[in-house]
């Protein structure tokens, strides 16, 4: 797979949100107290994945998630292990963010990563995917986030244990792009058109009620049956793929969001990274993620794990 045009599509796409060149940094500034916490003592214990050359690490561009669930009451850890079912022992949830199969490397003045060859090859192995698979079953909760490729092609052996199909392009819907907005690689999930019903979208009660959802790319997904894809892509989207991005298919009757039963465990699925992180972005610090107004980002992120730990 030729990686390095890909990513210079991926720049095109993805940030024809079209920022100067400038590192990405998590959002200092961005509000994570939560009012009335999920959980006031001894809440769910969380496995933050940064064992797999993450992009998104707790402490990194994912901080504003950890530190927003923390204040939720979830108790956050770390991991960097391999996935065993001695090393899942003992958590209640698992987060995993656009793992690769080889680091990404940050140019200084870079604003998207420059993603090697390697980087496509499976992030986990193949007895890392089974304890997983195994843990989930027997009652744990994945969130399982994966972007465009190469993280979809890095993480697809992983999705598969779940009935997960990835299409590892990077997704167009011009029908849900925001009108006041109206950058490629956008895309809206709102009540209208894109979110459905499901205890993620409701939430707890009217003010968790999620109305509009912004994504920055990523790929497409499709669930198994008797998943709900909450998060839906319009029947006119498409998808880029590899290597260049010339070659399109539909991406008609898929999704970016899936929340899905497993066993005795819940996993829920995105396909795209950003829009559960905050970022200052480009020269101008521009907001990028949860941090963006006008958006339900933030509560998409407290209702997946008040589902996820089963407060709703």
């Amino acid at each position: 797979m030729h990686l390095h045009m890909f990513s210079v599509l991926s720049i095109a796409l993805t940030l024809s949100l079209a920022l100067a060149p400038s590192q990405r940094v998590a959002d200092p500034n961005f509000d994570t107290k939560v009012a009335k916490p999920a959980y006031a003592a001894h809440g769910p214990r969380v496995l933050f994945d940064e064992a797999h050359h993450n992009i998104h690490t707790a402490a990194g561009l994912y901080k504003p998630l950890a530190d927003l669930i923390t204040a939720d009451g979830y108790r956050v850890t770390p991991n960097r292990r391999m996935f065993t079912r001695t090393s899942l022992k003992g958590f209640d949830i698992l987060v995993i963010s656009n793992a690769l199969g080889a680091a990404a490397v940050f140019a200084p003045e870079a604003s998207n990563p420059t993603f090697t060859e390697d980087a496509s090859n499976p992030a986990f192995t193949e007895e890392e995917c089974d304890a997983v698979r195994d843990w989930v079953r027997g009652g744990g909760a994945l969130l399982l986030i994966t972007d465009h490729s190469p993280m979809g092609v890095a993480n697809e052996g992983l999705g598969r244990r779940f009935g997960i199909d990835m299409s590892n392009g990077h997704t167009r819907d011009t029908a849900n792009t925001p009108k006041e907005d109206n950058r490629p690689g956008l895309i809206v999930c709102a009540r209208e058109r894109g979110l459905a019903d499901h205890p993620v979208t409701a939430g707890r009660a009217a003010d968790e009620r999620l109305h509009r959802v912004l994504t920055f790319t990523g790929q497409s997904i499709k669930g198994p049956v008797g998943s709900v894809a909450f998060m839906q892509l319009a029947d006119t989207a498409v998808d880029h793929l590899p290597p260049d991005g010339t070659r399109q298919v539909s991406a008609a009757g898929r999704a970016q969001g899936i929340a899905l039963p497993f066993g005795k465990g819940r996993a829920v699925v995105l396909a795209e990274a950003g829009m559960l992180s905050a970022q200052l972005a480009g020269p101008n610090r521009a907001l990028f993620g949860m941090n963006r107004p006008g958006i339900d980002n933030r509560q998409l992120a407290l209702n997946i794990m008040h589902w996820l730990s089963r407060k709703i």
